[in-house]
Formats: structure tokens, sequence, C-alpha cells
């Protein structure tokens, strides 16, 4: 006979089950019937945040730095609302994570009691599922979906909200032996007829180009992306949320496409005959103005999410699966083609890239003034440190300098808030990824705008033993808002000056939080600092990085205009190379 436990125990036992090892949270009164058993478990590790949003960023930094299911705990009410901005990011980037709160006993639900808030509602648009939970006995299924629901298919964040009263009561514990959800049957299979076509018209194309997004490095593809590219000699390009996924250093990578993406790699797609799509979902920071995106290409769409095809942008052969199997499939037909005589011919095609790379590098200009130039601090962050480590960006130009000029070679080093453009993401997302990587080194770069939403972080890093090192790119403004002001508001800067050269003072407020603060201002301290930094183990490390406040981000694509309006600088469009 199974032995009578709480709603609560049931709760911590099914989080066991699921394979937890850390939970990320802040008791409250409605959850707090779960942190009694907690205390206990022997397997599941609590970190203790000062700020539910810092919870949820943690567990999609773990779960993207790990490939498994982060998991956050918060109370209801405002506890349960201060998660929603994490959840809401995860869902935007297919995060895999599972949101715990609790509830208001299930007689005051609908009664606006105390600390009450309709999660379930409030989050219904921004999670994969979600579930409130009256009934004690329901928790280890609703848990066990939870976990199902989060880490398969096209990942997301899921809810389980539990009322008070359901912790409290006496059950009994019964972990399901499957998981039997009808309606949700991810398809992972790509089908053979698509793949074959799709290897047809690879084959055959002239200006071919694989644009890559996140599902395939959700997907652990990476090596068969390579393969991919190997065999058929077609460029790639990585968007913001797949850097890592293809190596920098491979000769057919042209960088990142979109907004701020290199020439080569935005001009690929412009001028591409055909895109293979892998895990991507054509969103506007790509495709700029979405009417005049690769006028002239066919498209080969493959994802795991049926909804993203043809969403944005008509495919002409639809692929449903997941990418690993996708990739290995597509190898294996072109193998076929290839083999039969029909190889592709993309010389011409290659050289133009070539071209267009050798004469629209990415680079960036020293300030005249001599002031610290934040692309060279980036760029010899990643140098130094190399890359092994783990990066994790705030929201801003510091986030577009870490993608365009850090090297990544491996996926699940780079991760930053692509969606949704979280501020505040870097430094709990560098929390969760030092918890579920602690081998690894993880440096959170970020900028002082994003770092003062979500520093109280460092606290949690401090007094548990999470080393992390925090590149601050500080500017003293609201760096991305300020150049768009510079750009399209003649210099008119309302609201973008932080004073953070002045007030707070890092180092001082890094020191009052346990951690070792440094400060660099000059070029010539830059390397020196860093090294300094890597040889602090002992306690989270925050440098102040003074920089040029006017530096921009450059390439550029104006929201809402073509990418053949592209701009390398503030007065200067690239000129395509197409005819030679």
């Amino acid at each position: 006979m199974t032995e009578p436990l709480t709603g609560a125990q049931s709760l911590v036992r099914s989080l066991e089950h699921a394979g937890v090892d850390v939970v990320f949270g802040i008791p409250g009164g409605a959850i707090l019937p779960a942190y009694d058993p907690l205390m206990d478990s022997r397997q599941v590790r609590h970190i203790l945040v000062r700020h539910e949003q810092g919870a949820g960023h943690a567990a999609e930094g773990y779960a993207q730095a790990t490939g498994r299911v982060g998991v956050c705990m918060a109370t209801s009410g405002p506890g349960a609302t201060n998660l929603v901005t994490a959840i809401a990011d995860a869902y935007m980037d297919s995060v895999p994570i599972v949101a715990i709160t609790g509830q208001v006993p299930s007689a005051n639900i609908g009664t606006d009691a105390f600390q009450e808030a309709d999660i379930r509602g409030i989050t219904m648009p921004i999670t994969k599922h979600n579930y409130l939970v009256t009934d004690p006995a329901e928790i280890p299924r609703a848990v066990a979906e939870a976990f199902h629901i989060a880490g398969t298919g096209r990942p997301g964040p899921v809810l389980v909200d539990v009322a008070k009263d359901a912790l409290q009561a006496t059950t009994t514990f019964a972990w399901p032996d499957q998981i039997d959800l009808p309606g949700y049957r991810p398809v992972t299979r790509p089908h053979a007829k698509q793949v074959r076509e799709a290897a047809r018209m690879i084959v055959e194309a002239r200006r071919p180009v694989l644009y890559v997004g996140g599902g395939v490095i959700k997907a652990h593809a990476s090596e068969e992306l390579r393969r991919l590219a190997d065999l058929t000699g077609i460029p790639v390009t990585t968007t913001l949320m797949a850097r890592g996924a293809f190596p920098d250093s491979h000769p057919l990578h042209l960088g990142m496409p979109g907004m701020h993406g290199s020439v080569a790699a935005v001009g690929a797609l412009q001028k591409s005959d055909l895109i293979i799509a892998l895990g991507a979902r054509f969103d506007d920071r790509v495709t700029g103005k979405l009417e005049s995106f690769a006028p002239d290409a066919l498209v080969i769409h493959a994802d795991i999410d049926p909804a993203e095809i043809s969403k944005n942008r008509t495919a002409d052969v639809p692929i449903v699966g997941d990418a690993r199997e996708v990739i290995a499939d597509l190898v294996t037909a072109i193998t076929a083609e290839h083999e039969a005589g029909r190889i592709g011919d993309y010389a011409e095609w290659s050289a133009q890239l070539d071209r267009m790379r050798a004469t629209y590098p990415l680079g960036y200009d020293l300030p005249t003034d001599g002031s610290l130039s934040p692309q060279y601090v980036i760029e010899r962050l990643g140098q130094i440190v190399g890359p092994d480590a783990i990066y994790a960006a705030g929201v801003g130009q510091h986030q577009m300098w870490a993608a365009q000029f850090v090297k990544y070679e491996l996926p699940g080093t780079w991760l930053n808030s692509g969606g949704a453009g979280t501020m505040g993401y870097g430094v709990p997302a560098a929390m969760g990824a030092k918890v579920g990587r602690p081998d690894k080194t993880v440096w959170a770069i970020d900028g002082d705008g994003c770092f003062q939403m979500t520093n109280q972080e460092l606290v949690t890093c401090a007094i548990n033993e999470i080393p992390i090192k925090v590149a601050l790119i500080n500017n003293s403004s609201l760096g991305m808002v300020r150049q768009w002001q510079s750009l399209f508001y003649e210099s008119r800067y309302s609201n973008t000056d932080l004073h953070s050269h002045r007030i707070p003072d890092f180092v001082k407020l890094a020191d009052a939080y346990g951690c070792h603060g440094l400060r660099c201002e000059t070029a010539d301290e830059v390397d020196a600092t860093i090294e300094k930094a890597m040889s602090l183990e002992d306690a989270p490390v925050v440098v102040d990085f003074v920089v040029h406040k006017d530096a921009m981000v450059w390439p550029m694509v104006a929201a809402g205009t073509s990418n053949d309006d592209i701009k390398v600088a503030r007065d200067l469009a690239p000129v395509w190379d197409t005819e030679e």
C-alpha cells in the first residue's frame, strides 16, 4: 500500500522523478507548503534568487547551456506575475522551462483573494500549455506532462499552478508510467518525398544558401549541419539564436544575417535562388521588409513546428520534422543525387560571396578621442577567453557586438534573448548556465542599462558560490535606443542618458555584493584586466569597462526597410556584387 503524503511532498517527489537537480525560486504564502519538504530532498537543490524574473531567466540559462528542462518556482500573485517576462522570453526563443507557482486555496479562486492572480489565464498566450491543479492526486501527472511538453517537439515553457489547499491535503503518489496526450504528437521524422524533392532542388540551384536558426541547436544537429555543408559546399548563415551551430572558423560560414548581420550573410539571402531554412522562422529582424526579401529565391523550409512553415514566407517545399533527422535525411538524399551524377555547381556563387566578404568585412572604427572602443573590448574578450566558454548577453548594442565579434565554434556557448529582446536577461541567465555547467567559464556580456535591471542576482551568485564573470559595457546610456535617436530623431537624446559613468560606482557595487570589482578605461588595460578577471575564481567578478558613448552597431537594416537598404556606416550602403 502506498504511504500517504501531502500534495507538497508529492510535488517534490514529482520533481525528483522528472530528473530535476536544481530549482530557482523564492518562497511565499501560497507556495510555502512546498518549501518544507523541499528542504528534505537529497536530489533537488533550491537556489534562492532575489527576484522571480531572475529565477525565470536562470532557468532559461540552465536549459540553454545544458539542453535540459530548467525549473523556476514562485508564489501566487506578484510572485507569479514576476515570472511572466521570463516565460514570454522562453516562449519566443523556444526554451524548455517548467514554472511551478503556488495559487490561493481553491475555494478562494475568483474572489480577488490576497495575492491572487489568474496566472494560468495571464500566461496562456505565452506557454506551450499550462495547468491549474486543485486535486492533489493530479500533481504527479501534471508535472510529468509539463516536462514532456516542455522538452519535446518545439521546446517551450509550461506552467503548473497548484492551489495551496492541494499542497496541504493528504494524497498518494503515483508517477505515470507513460504520457498519453491526445492531440499532442510532434512529428520528428520528415516525409521522404519532401526530402527527395529538396535534394533535387539543391543540386539544381545555382545560388543556394543555408539559413540556419535556433532549431538546429535545440535539435543537437550541429554535426549533421556540418556534414551537409561539407557535402554540398553551400554557404551557411546562422541567425542570432543559432550562433555556434556552425563554426565561425569554417570557410563556408558567412556570419549572421538580419538587421545587424554581415553584408555577406544578408546579401547571400537577398541574392539567392534557393533558401534552405533549417529551424528558422523568417522573423522580421532577418527578412527586413518581407515583400522585398530574397525576391528570386525558392524556399525549402524545415521546422518541427508546422505552424511556422509558410507563416511569413511561403515554402515551395515544406518539411515538418526534427532538424537533426531532416538534415541527416537530406545528406542521404543529396549523396544519392551525387552518386547519380547530379552535383550542384556553386563555383560562381561562391566567388561572388567571397568578393562580398572581402569588400565588406565586419569591422569598427576606434574612437578618435582615445576613449575605449566597446567592440574592441568584446573582441579581445572572445580572443582571450576562447570558444569553450559560455557567453550570455543582455539586450542592445553590446548583444549585437557580442554576436558579431566573439567567435563561436560550439553550440550552447551563446545565450541571449532573441525574440523578446529582454533587458536584464544576461546576469541571471549566466548564473543558470554556470549552475548547469560548473565546468565552464561563463561570462555575462551586459550593458549598464540591462545590468541595473537584474544585477541583484550577483548576491545569489556570491552566496551560492556561482562564480560567473560580468563584462559590463558601460557607455552610460541606453545605447541601442541612443543609436536610433542619433539616426532617426536628429540626435535628440530623450531619456537615454543613464549617467552610469558617475552613478552608481559599479566597482563599489560589486564589492557590496560580495564580488570582485574591476574597472578598465583604456585600451592598453583591456588584456590585463580580462586576464585578472579570469584568474579570480573564488567569487563572481564584475569588470566595469568604461567605453565610448557614441559607438554604433554596423551594418544595419533600419526597421521596416528592405535588406537591399543595408548600410555599413551612417551614409554608406554597399553595392551588391551580382554581375561579376
